[in-house]
């Protein structure tokens, strides 16, 4: 077993095609112990958000502050802190701020989904 605490972890500012002011910390991976799956957080400021995209893994994700829109297979969901989502496979899905503040949420993925 292992007790850790995020403030811990130093983010990674991502940068690219679609994405605007996203910081991720993989916080749960198999070096602490969880073979296969990776446990990350994401947090976005105000306006902030992932790009439209796809891919062969699935999303577990868990709303942890904020305020925003799951879009996902032509659908925008409004999510806010306690919200939750499974994105499955394959499907078309963006992360957006849209509130005051930061939108910071958990995302779990297969380990070769934590690029």
């Amino acid at each position: 077993m292992a007790v850790f605490h995020e403030k811990d972890f130093e983010g990674i500012e991502l940068h690219g095609e679609g994405i605007k002011d996203v910081v991720k910390k993989s916080i749960v991976t198999p070096k602490e112990g969880w073979e296969g799956q990776v446990m990350r957080v994401f947090e976005m400021g105000e306006g902030g958000h992932t790009p439209k995209h796809t891919h062969p893994w699935y999303h577990v994700n868990y709303v942890l502050e904020g305020k925003g829109t799951l879009y996902m297979d032509g659908v925008e969901y409004e999510v806010e802190a306690g919200s939750y989502a499974y994105v499955p496979e394959h499907s078309i899905h963006q992360f957006s701020n849209t509130g005051k503040g930061k939108f910071r949420f958990i995302c779990i993925v297969p380990e070769e989904g934590d690029l």
